[in-house]
């Protein structure tokens, strides 16, 4: 009887603990972890030019364990969305954020550089698949509207965004989409763009629960009305969806 009582204890011990690690696994599928937190107000604040928030978040998202190289990655990526000036801006601020907590002995992560990219690539191929992919798409469609309108637009989208800059991977397309809707909603005038990017966002792994969270954050740390824009874009996202 004591050994049936002892493998009967055993079996509800090994159920507990795999009930409470497929628990946990979901509620890490269904909330934005303090990494991902972190990249939407650093790329927020990079996009709306709030430098004494981007500091913060900056230092949040080193304590969180976001690498240098991974921040360096975010900021670069943002001038194809929010300009030079503001990619620059960010980039000096983490640079002093930096310097900094070198003072104070902090020893960050450094990260991982890029691996290299055949230098026969053909970018204009790869950065039409990698949009095709972003936006769900099983085949690259023909260009219409802008990309007859504006080819050379079109060329500087795939060759340079889609293929240049997406090709890095030490940012895996998730991360990099996460920073971009976060730009693209603390930014006016873009609510085009950035439902394409929520869509994106979701393409690529982002549950509607985590980006429902990511509006909560924008709420918070950006400002109300960013987050009820970037609430009622996503709203339509996800009615689309359905």
């Amino acid at each position: 009887m004591r050994r049936m009582a002892s493998k009967f204890l055993a079996a509800v011990f090994i159920f507990v603990i795999g009930f409470a690690g497929a628990m946990e696994a979901q509620a890490m599928n269904t909330a934005l972890n303090a990494r991902q937190q972190s990249i939407v107000v650093i790329s927020a604040c990079t996009a709306n030019g709030n430098l004494n928030e981007l500091k913060t978040a900056l230092n949040e998202g080193l304590d969180a364990g976001v690498t240098v190289s991974e921040i360096k990655e975010i900021l670069v990526q943002l001038y194809a969305y929010a300009g030079f000036p503001r990619s620059l801006n960010a980039i000096h601020t983490f640079m002093n954020v930096i310097d900094e907590r070198e003072a104070k002995g902090i020893k960050d992560e450094p990260g991982r550089e890029p691996t290299s990219v055949a230098a026969d690539l053909d970018r204009d191929d790869y950065g039409a698949a990698v949009r095709a992919k972003l936006a769900g798409q099983q085949s690259i469609p023909a260009p219409s509207g802008y990309q007859l309108f504006t080819p050379l637009v079109d060329a500087f989208l795939k060759e340079h965004l889609f293929a240049d800059i997406f090709s890095r991977d030490n940012l895996d397309f998730q991360t990099r989409e996460l920073a971009t809707i976060s730009a693209l909603a603390a930014l006016s005038g873009t609510a085009g763009q950035l439902q394409f990017h929520l869509g994106a966002a979701m393409n690529m792994g982002l549950t509607e629960a985590q980006l429902k969270q990511f509006v909560d954050v924008l709420n918070a740390r950006i400002g109300s009305a960013e987050a009820a824009n970037a609430g009622e874009v996503l709203a339509k996202v996800l009615s689309a969806r359905k």
